[in-house]
């Protein structure tokens, strides 16, 4: 039993995938020109998903929860419908991070709880 109680505990990707088939949780990005968008990260057995959207462009990305060993990060592209690409870094916590878009602009983002409230 403990074992499991260290897992759900310092990898949560894994834990939820693996003991509840996958689940969700809120995401929020700030742009640095006052643009929000609000999604969705999916968590699911070998894959986490990023979707967000404001209602007219919607930005998303892929990347792999490995948790082998602690991960300080992870990087991964984003892709957006106005024809912008970028490269999304999530802290180790999974709890939120940074984009950089192809256009120069950045924005940050969080995920779970905190982002609902927005």
């Amino acid at each position: 039993m403990k074992r499991i109680v260290i897992v759900a505990a310092f990898l949560p990707a894994i834990g939820c995938a693996f003991y509840l088939g996958g689940c969700a949780q809120p995401v929020a990005l700030f742009g640095q020109h006052g643009e929000i968008l609000r999604g969705t990260e999916t968590v699911s057995l070998g894959s986490a998903n990023i979707s967000m959207t404001n209602g007219k462009t919607t930005c998303s990305g892929s990347y792999f929860p490995w948790v082998g060993e602690e991960q300080q990060s992870w990087t991964f592209p984003i892709s957006c419908s106005d024809g912008r690409t970028g490269i999304g870094t999530l802290r180790g916590d999974r709890a939120g991070g940074k984009v950089r878009f192809s256009d120069g602009t950045e924005g940050d983002f969080i995920v779970g709880a905190g982002a609902s409230r927005i």
